[in-house]
């Protein structure tokens, strides 16, 4: 389940551009997982694990990516660190949900990410509330942003 940990936590990581530059592994970007989130966010594709194709930018190296698709392969690979997932635009938000339908993930928002017009759970940390659509979800963060 996606754990949301609404407005400023202090052991969350802000800069996860930094964090990824430093820490990601060749083999989070070959992931077949991993290149799909990439072809669907960036619209680029991995080439292998040290280029891809940008329909913008050319041939690019991994952390040239945008900050959305860094922070959810972090989600994806860092399980026991807090990110701060505001880098990440609503077109992010499906792959949050996705990576947690098996595993829980804990994360920092300090916005309203729409996580669009299904239902979902995400467990608001904040007050130990679990929503299940956008109102709710709204109505939640409204307390906390």
């Amino acid at each position: 389940m996606l754990k949301v940990f609404l407005g400023d936590m202090e052991e969350a990581i802000y800069n996860t551009s930094v964090y990824f530059k430093n820490d990601y592994e060749d083999e989070w970007i070959i992931d077949s997982y991993v290149k799909n989130m990439i072809r669907d966010v960036d619209n680029s594709d991995v080439l292998d694990s040290g280029v891809i194709d940008s329909p913008v930018l050319g041939k690019i190296p991994p952390t040239s990516i945008s900050g959305g698709v860094k922070t959810l392969i972090l989600v994806k690979f860092e399980p026991n660190v807090i990110f701060n997932v505001s880098t990440c635009g609503d077109n992010c938000s499906k792959w949050l949900l996705d990576i947690c339908k098996n595993e829980d993930r804990v994360v920092n928002l300090r916005h309203v990410m729409d996580f669009g017009n299904e239902e979902f759970e995400i467990e608001i940390i904040n007050s130990k509330k679990i929503v299940h659509n956008m109102d709710e979800f709204v109505r939640e963060a409204i307390l906390y942003l």
